[in-house]
């Protein structure tokens, strides 16, 4: 062991510095080119929002017709879906994974609590909403909201870019 920790010394550090900030303002616009990658993140939620989700992505509705499909990475996602009230111990990662996204990307709120803290808006421990954290794109109000207002915002990103899709449905 007192090998490995004198090479570690040795060795230092050998990863890259981190990038410096932009001093642009962050671009909510998003042109999508037929298919859209979604990183969803629950900013602290009471899971209403994710049931919907759940269902938004069954068979029923089937967003994936529409070229609209979840990832894991927030380095393959286009867009950032953010439902709760944004806590203040979500912040920071609600934050990074935002910059871990590459450009362009956009946010949707998914809900009234992340429109603007919903039942919880007031209390000492959430945020005023995902718009006092990260530039929002559009807000999908209700409580929660139905997979049909949900596939319908994400339609209105999707479908100008795919009119064949258009005439499918």
């Amino acid at each position: 062991m007192y090998k490995i920790l004198l090479k570690i010394l040795r060795t230092r550090l050998l990863t890259e510095p981190l990038p410096e900030p932009s001093s642009d303002p962050p671009r909510p616009l998003l042109p999508v080119t037929g298919t859209l990658a979604i990183r969803h993140v629950d900013a602290g939620s009471c899971n209403a929002c994710e049931l919907e989700l759940h269902a938004l992505n069954g068979s029923y509705y089937s967003p994936e017709q529409l070229g609209v499909r979840f990832v894991a990475s927030p380095r393959h996602a286009d867009l950032l879906l953010v439902t709760g009230p944004v806590s203040c111990h979500m912040e920071q990662a609600l934050i990074d994974t935002y910059d871990a996204m590459p450009f362009p990307k956009a946010v949707i709120a998914i809900g009234d609590c992340a429109r603007n803290g919903g039942c919880f808006r007031g209390s000492y421990a959430v945020r005023e909403g995902v718009a006092s954290v990260l530039p929002v794109l559009s807000v999908v109000p209700g409580c929660p909201p139905s997979p049909a207002a949900i596939l319908s915002s994400l339609e209105a990103i999707v479908l100008p870019a795919t009119p064949s899709v258009r005439q499918i449905r």
